[in-house]
């Protein structure tokens, strides 16, 4: 279940729990947070893409400003994604009836003005997670991405110029690819778990722009501060459900190109069925040597580790605070890390471009 009290900005104590102990640990807590308020509990919908979606509409016609797909899963509060304009792996099919159903919800709102909704998409099925008739944190970012200047062309809509008098065409379909990547300030305060999840921990942000979806990437990484390196030793420990093809794909890339694995037992064991070559670690409550041991002796160099469960991402907090205070790079979710070995072919070759070169402004 994805649990939340009531009036809460910014995911604040928005948690996703897995069994009844967890949701009757939260339900205490909640109440610390929402008083005599109700508490929501949604199903949680696992392994789903999120898009944001942000529109103008003047009543009568909707300008969609842009699609934007999540890099994590859904889970992660939309402020902590890295997400790509335009999407970078749904299918058109896909991305027209978001779009049909945004316009539809628009209308029947009497939207007059910005509105941003957010879809999650499971095994082809579009699901509506919440649609908001306001401007969205997310403007700024759609604005630059597509050229068209939502906060500008709102206004005047709310005023009573219509988009039609404005000759605003829709480009949420660049021929360039943006991305969105999150910045975080874990570095300056280490008791806090750099884990994601639906609660909003970033700062600020920053945007990636080039010709793909790997060179945008890249930059949005280097922007936000985080260094990637390319040959060193990984420690991967995952959890069951993503103990999947992708992972295998992301362990033979990096056995491939002159990296390590070094792996907890259960992670090592499907590794090593499927035939990829990595070494054996103990967990921290399984007793030295273990890898926070490892981190602190910079034994490692990057760090894959998703986690779920209160119990388990307590265990694993070790992990996350000593990469944040050794400097290492980690991801805690399959997607960012598979993201970022997708665009390894552009590790330290950054060109410089102009947005206006892109948008012919």
């Amino acid at each position: 279940l994805v649990v939340r009290p009531s009036y809460v900005l910014g995911g604040r104590a928005m948690e996703i729990v897995y069994n009844d102990e967890e949701l009757e640990t939260y339900m205490t807590e909640a109440v610390k947070v929402s008083n005599e308020s109700p508490v929501l509990l949604d199903h949680f919908l696992n392994k789903a893409i999120e898009v944001d979606v942000d529109a103008v509409s003047d009543g009568k016609d909707v300008l969609i400003g842009g699609i934007m797909e999540h890099i994590e899963q859904a889970g992660v509060h939309s402020g902590d994604s890295s997400c790509s304009i335009p999407a970078y792996s749904l299918s058109e099919s896909t991305q027209d009836e978001i779009v049909r159903q945004m316009i539809e919800f628009t209308q029947h709102l009497n939207v007059i003005g910005l509105v941003n909704a957010q879809f999650a998409i499971r095994k082809g099925k579009i699901f509506v997670l919440e649609v908001n008739p306001r401007a969205s944190r997310t403007v700024p970012f759609v604005s630059k991405a597509t050229g068209n200047q939502l906060a500008k062309i709102a206004a005047k809509v709310m005023t009573g110029i219509s988009l039609k008098e404005q000759r605003i065409q829709s480009s949420y379909k660049p021929e360039f690819f943006s991305v969105k990547g999150p910045v975080f300030p874990f570095n300056k305060f280490p008791d806090t778990d750099p884990i994601l999840g639906p609660e909003m921990k970033s700062t600020g942000e920053v945007m990636g722009i080039g010709e793909t979806f790997g060179e945008a990437y890249i930059k949005s990484q280097y922007g936000a501060g985080i260094v990637i390196p390319n040959k060193g030793n990984v420690f991967i420990s995952v959890r069951n459900p993503d103990k999947t093809d992708k992972l295998i794909k992301i362990a033979e890339f990096l056995t491939n190109n002159e990296f390590d694995i070094v792996a907890t037992k259960g992670t090592a064991e499907f590794l090593i069925e499927n035939k990829i070559n990595c070494s054996y670690i103990n967990k921290v409550h399984e007793g030295q040597p273990h890898i926070v041991d490892l981190i602190k002796d910079k034994k490692i160099n990057l760090i894959i580790n998703t986690t779920e469960g209160k119990q388990s991402i307590e265990e694993s907090f070790s992990i996350r605070a000593e990469a944040v205070i050794s400097g290492i790079t980690y991801y805690t979710s399959l997607e960012a890390a598979f993201a970022t070995i997708e665009s390894f072919d552009f590790l330290g070759t950054i060109n410089i471009n102009k947005l206006q070169n892109y948008l012919n402004t």
